[in-house]
């Protein structure tokens, strides 16, 4: 059960890594019928098409042809955003009740002070496991 919900999830992040909007599919006959107008108008084939509408055909495309300003807002895939989302998904997590600490303001001092310094020279860098 795990691995499919794993599996989904990271199916549905995917997807929207994509960044389709459900307004992109509903405009896909738009691209249709703006890509059969282009076909009649200018003999574009869906490469010239796309590259006209999508890609480094575009500003030329825009200074050219403003006439069709309006048809071409109406053509899916045509948002531009920028996103930075960071996801967490955690499984089998044991939930921990949280207690606050108690502070005592006053009470005995316990410092223990221990050296620090020991040298790996007088007993040797692999040792063999000591018992306990």
């Amino acid at each position: 059960m795990t691995k499919l919900v794993s599996i989904a999830v990271s199916l549905l992040i995917l997807v929207q890594s994509f960044n389709i909007h459900w307004t992109d599919i509903v405009e896909l006959d738009e691209l249709i019928e703006h890509a059969r107008f282009h076909a009649e108008e200018y003999g574009d084939n869906f490469f010239v098409f796309v590259s006209k509408h999508y890609g480094e055909l575009k500003a030329e495309h825009n200074k050219q042809h403003q006439e069709e300003k309006e048809q071409h807002e109406q053509l899916p895939f045509q948002h531009q955003t920028q996103s930075a989302s960071i996801y967490a998904f955690v499984l089998n997590t044991p939930l921990e009740t949280v207690s606050l600490p108690e502070i005592g303001i006053y009470g005995p001092a316990n410092y223990f002070y221990q050296a620090s310094y020991h040298s790996l020279v007088q007993e040797g860098l692999f040792q063999p496991p000591r018992s306990a």
